[in-house]
Formats: C-alpha cells, structure tokens, sequence
C-alpha cells in the first residue's frame, strides 16, 4: 500500500546522537560492545577534545543494566548478527539529544539483516556490521525535584481527519504548558502506521520531550510474530523497553503488547488486528529487575505500559498483564512505586500488595488513564466539528497531569477543552413535583477520578447536613446511556457511540422526600485521594 512521505523522512533517525561509527568487520565476533557517554558541550552530536566522559550513567542493552566508569565508558553484551537496541538512560541533571519534532534520541539500533520486506510499513534498514564504539551524548540540563508530566492515553487517531480532532481537541491547549514532559500511553496512531509523522508534528507544538509507548494499534500487524511486530515504532520512536529519570523519578517504558501472528483479513477486507494478549517477556521482567537494583530505595520508580496490569472493568484477561505478579517480585525491594497504562478507554485506579506479589511493605498504585480519543472520537460532532467522545464509563475524553515533589505525587484528570474543575456530571431531573419526591427521585454523580475510598457527600441548600453518596458498582452511566440513544439519530451524524461498561466511579443518593415546592441547589462535595476537595452544582426545581 502507499505510504505518506513524510512519515518515511521522520522515521530515517535511526540512532542515538553519537559519533560515527567505525565499522568492525563483517566478520566480527565479539560478544561485548564498548562505548563512552560523555557532556557534549557544543552540541554538535561527536565528541570532541575536552569532552568529558561522564561517570555512573546507566546504559542498557534492554536486558542488562551498567553503570559507567570513571571516564564514561561502559561494556555490555551483544549479539553482532543480531539486532540489539543499545540506549542510554538519561540521568539527573542532564538531558539526550531532541529532534526537531521534540522526539528523544537517546538509542542506537544495531541490525545487520533490517525488518523483513514483508511489511506493510516501513521498518528497520539493515544497518551493517557492528561499530567499534557506540557513543552517547549528553547535555547539562537544569532540573527540580517538583515537576509535571503531561499523561496522554490512546490519541489513536484512524485518519489525517482524526489527527486533527486529537491537534484541536487536546493538543492545543496543551502548547506552552509547563510541565517537563509527556508520556503518551501506546495506541499513538489506529493501525495506520503512516500516521506517526503527522501525529508528531502536532505533539510537538507543545513544546515539551514526548516519550511514547508502544501499543496493540501501533503494530505492523503482517509481522509473523513478536519478533518484529514493533519494527515501525522502533524506526520512529526507538526501543520500545526503555528508561529515564527524572528528578528523583524514574520512568520505565515496557512493551506488554504480545503479538501472536498474521492471521490475514476480515470478510469486509480489513486487516485481522486482535491477534495479541498483554503479557511481558522473561527478557523484560530481567530489565526491569536488573535496573531496579541500581535505584536507591529513596527514589521513586514508575512503569509506563499500554495494557494495564490487571483486567479493569468489562475487560477480559486479554486485556491484562498475568505477569504482574513477576513484575512485582522484580520491584518489592522498592517501596514507593506507581504504574500507568492506557487501552481501556476509562479512566480507573486499582492498588495491589503483598497478597499481589508486591511484597514492599507498601502499596502499589495502579493507574489506568484517561484517553484523548475517548470513544475513539465517536459521538456526535458539537457546533466546532469535534466529536464529543464520551469515554465508556461516562467520563469525558482528556489527559492527566501528575506532579511530582520528589517522591510524593498527585494525579489531576483534565478534561479536554473543559475547565479545570470539571470533574464530574451530575445526573437527576431539572424539575420534580412533590409526589414524585416522594416515589423516590435519585441522584447520580460520575465523580472521574475517585477511587473506591473515596467519600462523596451530598449538601442541599448549604445546610449543615449532608447525605452520604453510595458508590455504585456494576452499573452503567446514565448520562453515557442517554448521549448513545441520541447518537443512534442519523441526524446527529451518525457517529454512534460503543457499547458502555460498568463505571467504576459512579455514585447515587436518593433526594429527600420533604423539599419544599422552590429551587434548591445540589452540591456535592468529594475528596480525592491526594486530599484535593472537588465539587459540583446541580440547580433542581420542585413544583
């Protein structure tokens, strides 16, 4: 099939910013590679005289972790005809080189024999034999201990249509944020891997690093198996299991996206996409492991997967990660730890301990983010032409920010082009008579980012009285219900919206039976579990 120019041009950068390599000879047989990370002060990518090598800078192989010596150098093992994706993992006070499209460019892929030809994207070039040394760059770079991360779950975008819907939709408000960098949780494109330069160009008018993670819609799905099934990702982005630190954060990026096989086409024509299960490989588990035992326990670690590490709501074991418990074990030596993921379409918290396998002595907080897609930017285009993409448990589509201060963090959820405080929807009747009040008459409130402890309480009229709100498990979003009903209508463009799950942050009280005939107003009140108070107001009138 064509493929768009631009993404061939953008997806030429295949290694890391280092020197140029002198070849070793084909027949090389070495089992070791050497190499130097060093403070490149003129910016100029090669290391020239009276730059120094960097001591204690981590650089992996994605199995092995080491640290470098007193003059910047490393040695790891190698396979020289096989493929092996060498990256250096950024430190504290210093930062890798960034493209023009604020892509960070901190590897060096190795690959005598390239992608297979057989794929419908482009892959990995074949690279040639394996050079003498393989240098990496550095560059000072201020940096707290208190910053922000933008967190972008599933853009997904299917078409250039959508590239734009996710540009309007999330990215623009976004361009000139102070935050230090952004994470985006796989499923960068919807299986049209021509879409990653396009979704780069609008991503980086933000103005910040983007670390993207791979997912089950970013695969180059003629792939035979896993072996090569992220061979576009890799040409674009780099090695898909990664690391960097951040202040007194580290981040490490996992691939948990296994695919199993091409299986041909539909009966409709288009490609069979859903042959993967989440799951991560003994390889990675080891990465992880390996680079664990170089953190100190006073520092924080944070895993980025697309596919969560437990089922959330609705889903199958597909859509999980049954090696959590081995990841865990991998982690227990650490007690302050957090993960996020994407691919749900829901935004939801889950927390694991020692009965999981996590044996820190802590809890391990989980979580599942809100994507830009939302329903995969179906529902109903508003006066502006962009769908309003209600997510399938009635949250709306958005991002997350998550500030660090050292080791403690908070997780604010915002809402695309809606105000920082929007929070929640509240669900009852704008107008009731008295005699229904007293049938019963309910209120609902879909509070987005709650947890299961969080307390909800209903105040009417600023009185000192409050109702406590109890969370409803298994049930369905009557707003999501209402907004699928009219969606049905060929009128409102037909964009029809998926089917719902169960919404994990749902929560009711009945109305009391006595309010008088006038207008009252409905507050309710929550606590979210960094101590954050929100609320939200419903004005209801009784006749």
């Amino acid at each position: 099939m064509p493929h768009a120019s631009h993404s061939r041009t953008l997806a030429l950068v295949l290694f890391a910013a280092c020197c140029p390599p002198a070849f070793a000879e084909a027949t090389d047989t070495r089992t070791t590679i050497t190499g130097v990370v060093y403070l490149d002060k003129n910016a100029n990518s090669r290391r020239d005289a009276g730059e120094p090598g960097l001591p204690g800078v981590r650089v992996s192989n994605g199995v092995d972790v080491v640290l470098t010596d007193a003059h910047g150098r490393y040695e790891l093992p190698i396979d020289p005809s096989g493929r092996a994706i060498l990256h250096v993992v950024k430190p504290r006070g210093y930062m890798t080189r960034l493209d023009g499209l604020n892509l960070p460019r901190f590897y060096h892929i190795h690959d005598p024999a390239g992608s297979p030809d057989h794929l419908d994207y482009p892959g990995i070039e074949p690279t040639g034999p394996l050079p003498e040394s393989i240098d990496f760059p550095l560059y000072a770079h201020d940096e707290l201990d208190a910053f922000t991360v933008v967190t972008i779950a599933d853009p997904q975008p299917y078409t250039i249509e959508e590239v734009g819907f996710y540009a309007r939709d999330t990215i623009a408000e976004l361009v000139g944020i102070e935050a230090a960098f952004a994470v985006v949780l796989g499923d960068l494109v919807g299986d049209d891997l021509d879409l990653f330069g396009p979704l780069n160009e609008v991503q980086s008018a933000v103005g910040i690093p983007f670390y993207n993670v791979h997912g089950n819609h970013d695969i180059n799905f003629k792939a035979e198996d896993d072996t090569h099934a992220a061979d576009t990702h890799i040409r674009t982005y780099g090695p898909t299991d990664f690391a960097f630190q951040w202040g007194s954060v580290h981040f490490i990026a996992l691939d948990n996206v296994i695919w199993q096989g091409w299986r041909g086409y539909r009966d409709d024509g288009r490609k069979i996409t859903n042959n993967y299960r989440g799951g991560l490989h003994d390889h990675q588990i080891e990465f992880v492991r390996n680079y664990a035992a170089t953190v100190p326990q006073d520092e924080m670690i944070v895993v980025m997967t697309h596919i969560p590490l437990s089922p959330m709501v609705g889903d199958s074991v597909q859509h999980s990660t049954p090696e959590r418990g081995r990841l865990f074990e991998a982690l227990s030596n650490h007690p302050r730890t957090l993960s996020l993921s994407g691919h749900t379409h829901i935004n939801a918290h889950a927390f694991f301990g020692s009965d999981d396998g996590y044996t820190a002595g802590t809890i391990h907080h989980h979580y599942n983010a809100v994507t830009a897609s939302g329903s995969w930017y179906r529902g109903s285009l508003d006066e502006y032409g962009l769908p309003h993409a209600m997510m399938r448990d009635g949250a709306p589509n958005g991002y997350a920010f998550i500030d660090f201060d050292g080791t403690d963090y908070t997780i604010r959820f915002k809402a695309s082009r809606r105000p920082a405080d929007f929070q929640m929807t509240i669900h009852t009747p704008d107008r009731v008579t008295a005699a229904e009040l007293r049938e019963g008459v309910e209120i609902v409130a879909n509070v987005f980012n709650a947890t299961e402890n969080c307390t909800v309480e209903l105040v009417i009229d600023g009185r000192s009285g409050v109702i406590a709100m109890d969370r409803q498990q298994g049930r369905r979003d009557p707003f999501f219900l209402a907004a699928r009903e009219r969606d049905r209508d060929p009128n409102t463009g037909g964009r029809g919206l998926p089917n719902p799950v169960a919404s994990p942050h749902l929560y009711s009280a009945q109305l009391p039976a006595d309010l008088q005939p006038g207008v009252h107003r409905l507050r309710i009140r929550w606590e979210d579990m960094f101590g954050a108070s929100h609320g939200g107001v419903h004005v209801l009138v009784v006749r």
